[in-house]
Order: C-alpha cells, then structure tokens, then sequence
C-alpha cells in the first residue's frame, strides 16, 4: 500500500467532507461514505450502493478503510473474554480484547506499539515502545469487533483506552478516534461510553478536561506513597501525587465525572491494611472510585496476585474511610488477558 493512498479511518467527518468536494462531489456523499464506514461497517467502496460508479472507482483506488488482520485469538471458557492478536500493514502487533457482560459489550483497544512508560506490573512496560497507532488503527480495532457482534445481533456499547500503550502520549489520535465513534451518524457512541486509562501523566490529564466531551479518566495508582508508586509507576517521578491528585480534582471539577482510579493488588508489595490506609488518606474528599484488581501474573514480572483474604481485607480498609471501592472481576486471567501478554507470548514463538 503506497504512502498518497489515503486512509479514511483516520480522517474527521470534516475532512472527509472536505476530501469529497476537492474531488468535486456533491457534499452530502461524504455523509453517505461515513455512514457506510461507521453504521454499515464495510471496509470494500465497491459495495457503497448508493454511490456513483466513478466515485465507488475512485474511492477503491485512492483510499482505504483500514482492517487490521487477526493473527492469534484467546478465549475464557464460557466465551465471554476474548483477546485478539491484529497485524498493521508495518507487520507491527497489537492487542484489542472484546468483554461481554450482561447489559453491555465493551472493547478495550491499544493506542500504541509497545509502551514507554515501564510499568512493573504491565507485560507490555517490559517490552518496550515501537510507536504510536494512528486514529485509523485505533478506531480499526473497535470496528473489528463491532463486525463480530453484529453476527450476533449485539454492538459494542462502550471502549476503553486501557490496552497497550499510554493514551496521554498519543493524545491527538487517540481522541480523535473519540470523536469519530463519537459521531451521531456512525456508531453514536455517547461520551459516557468511553474510558481513557493514564498511568497519570499530567498534562493529558488536563488537555483532556478541557475537550468538548465529558469521557471517563481512569488513573493507574497502584501506590499511596511517592516512594512505592516512583518504584512501581516510574512517571511518578515526574508527576509525583501531589500533581496527579491537584490534576484529578481539576478533571472533576471541569467535567462533572467521577475519577476512576485502578489499582493493581500485588502480594506483599502494595496490598496491606496500612497501604489502603495511605490510599484512602490521599483521596479523602475526591469524587472517585477505587477498582481493586488482583494482579494479572506477567512473565517476566516478579510479582504474585494478593490472597483473597489481602484483597477483602484491603476493600473494607477502604470502605471503612467511606471511598467507593469494588473489586474488579478478574476478565481474562486464565487467557492471558492482562496487558502485552498474547503478544509477548507471539514473540516467543
């Protein structure tokens, strides 16, 4: 595929408007392109019925709709949990997992190639970073399974940016990605639908508030001291909590929505009483929710999942401090559903 073919997964309704006049198009065509990409979700212009020939020519010819290939797929044993392993046409892997639950159907999607940020407990931190998706490989992924469960009479009802890489690092595709399944004409995926996950870098934490679209935050924590999360989070270092929690507040004040703050229970590294002590003494006063995660064992991470009783214990330490906590069901363990995971285990072989 040469580099002038053009992608029309990564163009904004506006631009697709604009591409469809230069070819000297009516502009209502450009609607009835986008309604075949998001609502029909074809990738082939020759089945764009409605669409003149010459313009269904051109369209097979100058641009694409991307479709990432399936190169390896894991599955739970009830179904429910799917991750799928998708190719970019540099050959580059990424992941993208489909959850379903029983009143909605959320896709979780990558944003990057690797990951810069080196988390401890994230398969992906261990792997390093290659690059940054486009808008056209991100929405890809949403629209992969999209496909799938329309076979099922079903549609995806919400996306969460909590696959491989930091959405902060790659603020610009990421949401305009946002925005186009945002689109009322295509999938019209409201705001509340979608989820944006940070290891807590600053600065996208309040480019973010101040967008048009009041979306979810989720904030990695895994640690209630600067000491602990500089060792397991290293971008604390550079935003330490003081400035994460001064952007999280910020975040709420702007948009009205509850921070959502993720932390990951590690045996005997952050899953005491005294560490949920120190969790709830940062966020008294915060409009947020804790989701406690019992570790996802990674190869190549030397840390275990905390026991039950550590996880009970370290929830009601909490829920005595009066913040909103649940423990988050563990999706996708037992088919390495954790972060980077299907990945690393392709690159091995």
């Amino acid at each position: 595929m040469t580099s002038d073919v053009i992608n029309l997964l990564d163009l904004s309704s506006a631009e697709l408007m604009e591409l469809i006049v230069d070819w000297g198009q009516p502009r209502f065509r450009s609607a009835q392109i986008w309604r075949w990409i998001y609502h029909t979700l074809t990738d082939d212009p020759s089945e764009m019925a409605n669409l003149p020939k010459d313009l269904r020519e051109r369209l097979s010819t100058e641009t694409r709709i991307e479709r990432l290939k399936p190169v390896d797929s894991i599955h739970d044993d009830e179904d429910l949990t799917e991750k799928v392993l998708l190719e970019a046409e540099d050959g580059h892997l990424l992941e993208a997992v489909l959850m379903r639950y029983a009143s909605r159907n959320s896709v979780c999607v990558s944003t990057q190639i690797g990951c810069p940020i080196g988390c401890l407990i994230c398969a992906t931190g261990h792997s390093g970073y290659t690059r940054d998706l486009t808008t056209g490989e991100i929405t890809a992924q949403v629209l992969h399974f999209s496909r799938r469960l329309r076979e099922q009479n079903a549609h995806v009802t919400n996306v969460v940016f909590m696959g491989m890489g930091e959405p902060m690092l790659n603020f610009d595709a990421t949401w305009q990605a946002i925005l186009n399944l945002n689109d009322r004409e295509g999938l019209a995926l409201g705001a509340r639908r979608f989820t944006v996950s940070t290891a807590g870098l600053v600065p996208g934490i309040e480019r973010m508030a101040r967008e048009s679209l009041a979306v979810g935050l989720a904030i990695s924590l895994h640690a209630g001291n600067d000491e602990l999360r500089d060792r397991l989070v290293p971008v604390n270092r550079r935003y330490p909590l003081d400035r994460l929690i001064q952007a999280a507040r910020f975040y709420i004040e702007r948009t009205g929505r509850r921070v959502t703050f993720e932390y990951a229970l590690a045996d005997g590294i952050n899953d005491s009483v005294e560490d949920a002590q120190e969790v709830a003494a940062l966020l008294r006063g915060l409009n947020c929710h804790v989701n406690l995660i019992p570790l996802n064992p990674t190869p190549g991470c030397a840390y275990q999942p905390s026991s039950r009783q550590a996880v009970m214990a370290f929830q009601q330490a909490l829920v005595r401090a009066r913040i909103q906590t649940t423990v988050r069901l563990r999706r996708g363990a037992q088919i390495q559903a954790g972060c980077g995971q299907l990945r690393e285990r392709n690159r091995d072989k």
